[in-house]
């Protein structure tokens, strides 16, 4: 668990932003709350990053700036695959790069499954093998073949370079995987990333995947929502949109209006999308961006009324994060996927609607394996009664359970 810790808090500082320059002003201190794991109080409880507040005014600081970042990354990363028994392969689909994470206990159920990743960054960070921690967790802990998209960045490769790759990507997996086999999944940026694709997919008249789940997405890349201002401070990672993410966004768009669906994807127009997972956080700086979003399915009828948005008291980066934070996201993100059987199993009739609760089918053995440590993370769930009771390695296997099993169409 300690090599977890110190993986992601590699990780969050590549896709946070600690560049040598001071903050403005004094994030805030909130107190820690009771009622979480103590490890996620932990992880509340950490220090800001106190050099969040960087303005790079190059081409060549933004990439020197990715680099270093990047590499005190990836020498963790080789650690945290042997640690969740996850092996690595690179290669190539649709033109683009990928890193492809097979669980070495893949299940049968799954062998026919595939997820693809898109890391989060803010455009600028993430680059090869540094941003994979996440697609290396949904592998270990899920046990699902994950690929990961080693999409171009800015500033090198702005606006829509980012976003063709993705597709680019989901493309090349439609090729040899039925969309109702294919689930995308990604955080921050990645999470943005994951609907605008959806949104390009329909426009190019791909079939849609057959679930999304966007972590904190960066929905809106301009400070609109109350969360830019009353969190601002509070969340421990960004701490601002007016540190480097301001400048982030810019340098990716390109010139591009902010508000363009295309990199703002809770202006677009997003009827009848696939089901859909949205996690944020009561102290993370893009909840508003996230409940906006949910707000914005729910209201689009057809299958993305199945959109469900879950909170509770953690900031943004904690979904990924290490011990708790690295299993929680995908204890919140089970009880979704779990009330909504795959497809073509009872319990929805297509309507959009939820049929009976997640803690319903919570019986025999799984209920009987609850370690005690998995129950510990039932605290950190503080969100409607879809609570499953924590836990982990049976439910990170549940998120993309709608996924269709082979031979079904």
């Amino acid at each position: 668990m300690k090599g977890i810790k110190v993986v992601l808090l590699a990780v969050f500082v590549a896709c946070a932003a600690v560049f040598p320059l001071g903050a403005q002003e004094a994030p805030r201190a909130l107190p820690v709350p009771e009622t979480v794991s103590p490890e996620l109080a932990h992880l509340i409880a950490a220090g800001p990053f106190a050099q969040w507040n960087t303005h790079p005014t190059t081409a060549a600081e933004w990439k020197a700036w990715a680099a270093s970042l990047a590499e005190a990354a990836s020498r963790e990363l080789p650690a945290l695959r042997e640690r969740l028994g996850v092996d690595m392969e690179q290669g190539d689909i649709g033109g683009v790069p990928v890193f492809i994470f097979p669980p070495k206990d893949l299940p049968e159920a799954n062998r026919d499954r595939i997820l693809l990743n898109l890391h989060g960054g803010g455009y600028v960070l993430g680059q090869g093998e540094s941003g994979t921690a996440e697609a290396i967790m949904m592998a270990g802990i899920g046990k699902f073949r994950v690929v990961y998209a080693d999409y171009r960045l800015a500033p090198d490769f702005p606006y829509p370079a980012a976003i063709d790759d993705a597709v680019s990507v989901y493309r090349g997996l439609l090729e040899t995987t039925p969309a109702e086999r294919i689930g995308v999944f990604g955080t921050s940026t990645g999470g943005a990333m994951t609907l605008i694709l959806t949104l390009r997919a329909r426009a190019e008249g791909l079939p849609l995947p057959a679930a999304i789940a966007p972590g904190t997405p960066w929905t809106d890349l301009t400070k609109t929502g109350d969360s830019y201002f009353v969190n601002e401070g509070v969340d421990n990672v960004l701490i601002s949109y007016d540190g480097w993410l301001s400048e982030a966004a810019r340098v990716y768009a390109g010139g591009h209006d902010l508000k363009d669906p295309m990199l703002s994807p809770v202006y677009g127009d997003v009827s009848n999308f696939p089901p859909t997972l949205l996690t944020s956080g009561t102290r993370d700086l893009f909840l508003s961006n996230t409940v906006r979003m949910h707000l914005k399915l729910r209201q689009g009828g057809g299958r993305s009324r199945r959109s469900h948005c879950v909170r509770g008291p953690v900031p943004r980066a904690i979904p990924y994060g290490a011990d708790a934070g690295s299993h929680v996201s995908f204890h919140r993100t089970g009880p979704f996927f779990r009330q909504e059987p795959p497809l073509g199993r009872a319990g929805n009739d297509g309507s959009g609607e939820r049929k009976g609760c997640a803690a319903a089918s919570l019986r025999g053995k799984e209920k009987a394996d609850e370690s005690d440590e998995e129950k510990n993370y039932a605290a950190d769930c503080a969100y409607c009664g879809m609570c499953c009771g924590g836990r982990l390695a049976v439910h990170a296997q549940r998120p993309f359970r709608r996924l269709a099993a082979g031979g079904a169409s």
